[in-house]
């Protein structure tokens, strides 16, 4: 017997249950496991997950998100598995969580393993961009992108995290987690500081004359963007959020003929890390635990997917 089916959009729905659960305000460390959402790009991540999940149901007559049940969605889970990365099944399972926890039906839902192969033309290769190639996409941009590419790839940095950067003595690094002091061995360079996922504030390490560049661009007056629904106050003119990553991917299919996107600035610096750091005598596990710090994670095994 087909459930009940609510009349409002996939999009409301998922906007509903999303307002409903939405705790704005309050750093994630000091509320880890609390069931709710803590920042606006989890909250945009979740709706949209939430909005696939609806429109599955309603394409099954199994009725809607608030009749949804354990059973429902790991069947959901069980296909999407096939469908769609690791990342995103991840993402999907947390919002299936979350919208199960607002309905009172608090069950650990297990975690699937992806074992989609497709959609990826260059699924063999590395993911990482080289010195060289990152040089040459940086020539074929205009100035504003050509150092906000140089700066990602030297810095590690995720598209958004360009918005954010600020002096180091102007905008500190977060104190409620214990930062490594072998962060930047082997690397000398001038100390700023971005602001990550969940809020974290981390210091990077811009080699002299990237610094200077930046400096060059400092704004007199720092401007309010907005990226993807989330405001930021920027203090250097630089390309940064979604419209860098769409710039990159764009320049370097035309200078390379393929482009494994913007996070591939991350994974190069990554593998570059690895090699400095077994250099200077690091064991891995110290590597790992180096570089994912400097990465803004707190998780030595997440590396291994920087290494791809």
């Amino acid at each position: 017997m087909a459930r009940r089916t609510s009349r409002r959009s996939p999009d409301k729905q998922a906007a509903f249950f999303v307002r409903k659960g939405l705790a704005l305000g309050k750093p994630r460390h000091q509320a880890r496991d609390d069931g709710l959402i803590h920042s606006i790009g989890t909250a945009r991540s979740y709706q949209q997950a939430l909005k696939l999940f609806c429109r599955w149901i309603q394409s099954r007559r199994r009725g809607d998100l608030r009749s949804a049940d354990v059973g429902l969605v790991q069947e959901y889970l069980n296909e999407r598995r096939f469908q769609v990365g690791q990342k995103t099944l991840d993402r999907d399972r947390q919002a299936a969580q979350f919208l199960l926890c607002q309905g009172g039906k608090d069950a650990k839902l297990q975690r699937l393993f992806s074992t989609f192969r497709g959609g990826r033309k260059l699924a063999n290769q590395s993911r990482g961009y080289t010195p060289e190639q990152v040089e040459a996409i940086a020539l074929s941009q205009s100035a504003r992108t050509g150092l906000a590419t140089r700066i990602a790839y030297a810095a590690g940095l995720r598209a958004h995290e360009l918005l954010t950067i600020r002096r180091k003595s102007e905008q500190p690094a977060s104190t409620h987690r214990k930062w490594s002091n072998k962060r930047f061995s082997g690397r000398n360079g001038e100390a700023f500081t971005v602001v990550g996922k969940g809020g974290l504030i981390r210091e990077i390490r811009l080699p002299g004359h990237l610094a200077q560049s930046l400096e060059d661009v400092r704004l007199a007056e720092p401007k309010t963007v907005v990226d993807r629904n989330i405001k930021y106050q920027q203090h250097y003119d630089l390309t940064g959020g979604v419209y860098f990553s769409f710039i990159f991917g764009k320049t370097s299919k035309a200078v390379l003929g393929w482009s494994t996107g913007a996070h591939g600035l991350r994974h190069g610096y990554a593998q570059d890390r690895m090699s400095e750091l077994l250099e200077l005598g690091f064991t891995r596990q110290e590597r790992m635990g180096v570089i994912s710090q400097e990465l803004g994670h707190f998780r030595p095994d997440i590396v291994t997917e920087y290494l791809r």
